[in-house]
């Protein structure tokens, strides 16, 4: 029997906070989703997460508890682990830079670049960020403050280490320039050489004197290792390397995928892999740079008090509902926004409405039709090969998406079959097969088909609903653990009639969407006088990130744009159900729009030109990820594209033959 194939997948470790949000948990439920995928598909996975200990700003805050720096981030990561464990991820190491296994292999790779020529000492003039743990050159600040963050600097000069990144630099560029996979999405690749690598790298300080909370350097009692030398170190230290005892070291490095944040991109395809050219190890595979999840259109920062705690959102709603909101909603890769409607109305639509509904309606027509036994098929259809086709296609589908780390677009594909699966109840009408006796073999195949799409749909989101599968195979009756494998997904038709459904509570319930927003905003204490008061005590930042973005959108309306800018863009076909005015002016129309499965609201600036029922029917092109906003109180979910000429005439832009609604324009 050979090896299975192996992988490994970490998240950034976290910097230790007091306030973990619903930002913090989208990457490490992208790794957790990913490599319970792996699982599933056979392969041999190392999921490891942890956290960065050390620092002179946690020294500092220690110092204000009046605790020891080892004893107040001991409090900190326990509260990590628990939100983790909440958060239903399967890591399968948690490394913390205290840890001493940590510590002594981190002394070593420091003292092998010392005597290598890659580290030297000297003196360290500059400014640094002491939140962002970063030095910066008087041309990367921004108004005279750190470019990441926003916030001030201070000016430090002290004796300290330095890392020949510089020596490294053509080789870092030539190796970049080769391996297109190795920086994604590619926009960030474009970055990284654009802004950093070929204007030139300066040498990196990678040690402090003037705070003791760190790795001291083995031969040199007065320095402690500075943070990136120390935290990107991680990804080696928790197999092993260097040690005694490097047998995983050797089964699963290089890494296949390091998931970061894109404000840490820098770090992790700079820094990292010329530390990695250094020491003669091989590149991780990948670096996937993800965007942010954004509130009310900025990060979210507890100095802000905008934070969503995820914690309040799992007990409301359940697990599965936050972590399918987080890998649906948003393409992987871009930045995306949270808000609680915009998550109620995911759980109503997708959850509740399409695969609730449909595990409900099978379980109760079984029950009710023959007493709560599975049927075996009988008369069959061309309607029912089609179901069974896309069923037995999908898996592949999916694999070859999540490969390219596409969780949004795996999650669709998925959703196709639960949406045909509804439609295929619709076409069969169970409801008037079972009226005519003549009919009974019919309506157990179309019965039979439908629970075997279910089994189908339970494996096929088992990585992303951790707890939803088992609750529909203990309704569907399913016991055999053979059946909720990849492998048995290669065939239509092997769950065994006879098994006994059991019909339970809806998976999903639909929600009371005003209820529910009146409710969070209760229980996040987020509402609008709340952080327009939090907002206030830090103008300065505010001023800096507003500046900062109009600079940019100055840019992007001048600038060229790239394929990889309008991949961006998620434009689809769809369909006009319905439109009516928008009470109290003259010049909106809210329109309901069918776009494949699901249904959209989009409120849009046509009154003058069109008549509402003039537009039903019509097939027209939807800017499908465009920021949710409401418009005299109505949310609008998109936008629908039109063309002006200087006469102030419009035409909305439409599609000139027949095609299914939410297909992707590209």
């Amino acid at each position: 029997m050979s090896e299975r194939k192996t992988y490994y997948i970490t998240t950034p470790i976290y910097y230790p906070s007091d306030k973990l949000h619903i930002g913090h948990s989208y990457t490490t439920v992208a790794a957790d989703a990913m490599a319970r995928f792996k699982r599933l598909t056979g392969y041999d996975v190392m999921f490891l997460t942890g956290t960065d200990e050390h620092g002179q700003k946690i020294e500092r805050l220690a110092r204000e508890k009046g605790v020891p720096p080892k004893e107040y981030v001991d409090h900190i990561v326990a509260g990590i682990k628990k939100l983790w464990e909440i958060m239903d991820i399967s890591n399968d190491d948690f490394i913390r830079t205290t840890d001493e296994r940590h510590k002594k292999v981190v002394q070593k790779i420091f003292k092998k670049l010392y005597d290598q020529g890659d580290i030297y000492k000297g003196v360290y003039r500059g400014w640094y960020c002491t939140p962002c743990e970063s030095f910066w050159t008087q041309r990367q600040l921004v108004d005279g403050n750190c470019p990441d963050c926003g916030r001030g600097v201070e000016l430090v000069e002290e004796e300290a280490y330095f890392f020949k990144l510089s020596k490294y630099q053509d080789r870092l560029i030539e190796y970049i320039e080769t391996h297109d996979e190795f920086i994604q999405p590619a926009s960030r690749k474009n970055e990284m050489l654009n802004n950093f690598l070929r204007p030139g790298l300066e040498d990196l300080c990678v040690s402090r004197t003037s705070f003791k909370w760190g790795i001291p350097v083995s031969f040199d009692d007065n320095h402690v290792i500075y943070v990136w030398i120390d935290a990107l170190s991680n990804y080696l230290t928790a197999l092993g390397y260097m040690t005694d005892n490097d047998e995983k070291y050797k089964k699963y490095w290089p890494a296949d995928v390091h998931l970061v944040g894109k404000e840490i991109v820098r770090f992790h395809t700079i820094i990292w892999p010329i530390m990695l050219m250094a020491l003669g190890q091989p590149l991780p595979k990948q670096v996937f740079g993800h965007g942010w999840l954004v509130l009310d259109g900025g990060k979210m920062s507890k100095s802000k008090g905008n934070v969503v705690d995820p914690v309040v959102l799992v007990q409301r709603y359940g697990v599965d509902a936050v972590r399918y909101f987080l890998l649906r909603e948003v393409p992987f890769g871009a930045d995306g926004v949270f808000s609680n409607e915009a998550l109620i109305n995911r759980i109503n639509s997708d959850l509740a409405n399409d695969l609730g509904n449909l595990l409900s309606r099978t379980v109760a027509m079984i029950d009710k039709y023959f007493d709560g036994l599975l049927p075996a098929p009988g008369e069959r259809a061309d309607v029912d090969a089609e179901l069974q086709k896309l069923a037995v296609e999908t898996p592949g589908r999916v694999e070859t998406i999540m490969n390219r780390l596409e969780y949004s677009n795996a999650l669709a594909e998925i959703w196709k079959l639960i949406g045909r699966a509804n439609k295929y109840i619709d076409e069969t009408t169970p409801w008037i097969l079972a009226k005519d006796d003549s009919r009974r073999s019919r309506l157990a195949t179309v019965l039979y088909n439908l629970a075997e799409s279910l089994r189908f749909i339970s494996v096929l989101i088992s990585p992303f609903l951790t707890r939803t599968p088992d609750k529909i195979r203990q309704q569907l009756g399913i016991e055999d653990k053979s059946l909720t494998t990849w492998d048995s997904l290669s065939e239509f038709g092997k769950l065994p009639a006879g098994i006994r459904v059991q019909r339970g509570e809806a998976v999903f319930p639909r929600l009371d969407v005003d209820k529910e927003l009146k409710a969070l905003e209760e229980l996040q204490g987020t509402s609008e006088q709340a952080v327009d008061e939090k907002n206030a005590a830090d103008n300065k930042e505010a001023s800096h990130i507003a500046a900062e973005q109009q600079d940019k959108k100055e840019e992007q309306e001048a600038a060229e744009i790239t394929i990889d800018d309008f991949a961006k863009l998620d434009l689809r076909v769809a369909r006009v159900i319905n439109a009516e005015p928008v009470k109290k002016t003259d010049k909106l129309l809210k329109l309901t729009l069918e776009v494949g499965n699901q249904t959209r609201q989009v409120v849009s600036g046509i009154a003058k030109y069109y008549k509402p029922d003039e537009l039903i029917g019509k097939m027209v092109i939807l800017l499908a990820n465009l920021k949710p906003v409401k418009l005299r109180g109505e949310l609008s979910q998109g936008m629908i594209l039109a063309a002006t000429d200087d006469s102030d005439n419009l035409a909305l832009l439409t599609v000139d033959r027949e095609i299914p609604g939410g297909s992707k324009i590209s």
